[in-house]
């Protein structure tokens, strides 16, 4: 099929008429074919596949590997004062990367996808900080990673959406690997707490922002600038309100902020945009459960955690879970 290019002086919006094939006919949003797509944000070429939307996805997975990482780097600074500071700098980042493609007409959200946006980053950083404060750090964990989970169950409730069998068996899969992980958590017999609240009501925050954010395929993921400088609003209120003011930082901690508002909040949040509008989102959702096993080999090799066989056993069930989401590399 031939490829289709852009008009001259004519940028194309990302994920533009979402229900449109390139050559015209209509097409499901739940389930994206292998079809083109029109041009892609952040990317210089005219077309983008479902294929290459969610490899592109799969990049924020990498990045959040990361997080477990910087947090633990950036030490004193208090939860909401790292949130505004992260999202400032992510913000500012994803903007410097638009002022540089001359794509800053892109840049204006639309009322009802920044509002969604300050549900998801947001809502979902806010109560993941809170959880980890009155739940121990691994339940609390263990539970908000239930939202890959749910975004492959919500992927069927996208318009086209089918819900195989294969991405419900590779989602358990992924949370047998999870559970596995931080075991000895949830069975410590501390009882239910408001942290483990919190980490669930995060999860469903989470995956249901990352499913609903395909209904704005029309909104280019440059305006994610906007959206991610406007969370930081709440993030300083909250801070000011609070907690005291830590500037005093010192380079390891100056390193984790700026490691997570240069990965975690800026590029993951707009690769992980466009693999949500453009790509697979129940294959996406399986490939999350990766990141607590790669964060928690990351920790490894830099001396925050020990090596252990249930690392490994772990890794081992991410992969057989990943396979079997993916038919083994099928296609449909």
């Amino acid at each position: 099929m031939p490829e289709e290019t852009a008009a001259p002086h004519e940028p194309e919006i990302l994920g533009s008429s979402p229900r449109m094939t390139p050559n015209g006919n209509e097409g499901p949003i739940g389930k994206p074919s292998e079809t083109c797509y029109r041009r892609a944000i952040f990317t210089s070429g005219p077309v983008m596949t479902a294929r290459t939307a969610t490899l592109i996805g799969f990049c924020a997975i990498l990045l959040w590997s990361t997080l477990a990482l910087f947090t633990a780097m950036s030490g004193r600074v208090p939860p909401f004062q790292l949130v505004a500071m992260t999202f400032i700098i992510g913000g500012l980042l994803i903007l410097a990367i638009t002022a540089l493609r001359g794509q800053l007409s892109r840049i204006r959200p639309t009322p009802a996808s920044f509002a969604l946006g300050l549900y998801g980053p947001f809502g979902d950083t806010a109560l993941y900080y809170a959880a980890v404060k009155t739940a121990p750090p691994a339940e609390a964990n263990l539970i908000h990673y239930l939202w890959p989970l749910l975004i492959v169950l919500f992927a069927a409730l996208l318009p086209g959406g089918v819900l195989k069998p294969r991405h419900l068996v590779g989602a358990l899969i992924g949370l047998v690997a999870t559970g596995l992980l931080v075991s000895g958590g949830l069975g410590a017999g501390g009882g239910l707490a408001l942290g483990h609240i919190l980490a669930a009501l995060g999860a469903f925050v989470w995956a249901s922002y990352s499913v609903a954010s395909r209904r704005f395929a029309n909104v280019p993921s440059e305006s994610l600038c906007i959206t991610v400088l406007g969370c930081a609003v709440p993030a300083l209120a909250c801070h000011l309100a609070f907690e005291s003011t830590l500037w005093s930082l010192t380079a390891v901690e100056w390193g984790g902020v700026l490691g997570l508002g240069l990965g975690s909040i800026g590029l993951a949040f707009v690769v992980w945009d466009i693999g949500m509008k453009q790509g697979d989102v129940a294959l996406l959702g399986v490939a999350s459960y990766a990141a607590p096993v790669l964060s928690t080999l990351i920790l490894v090799l830099f001396g925050y955690a020990p090596a252990s066989w249930l690392l490994a056993a772990s890794c081992a069930l991410i992969v057989v879970g990943a396979l079997v989401a993916s038919g083994g590399g099928r296609k449909g």
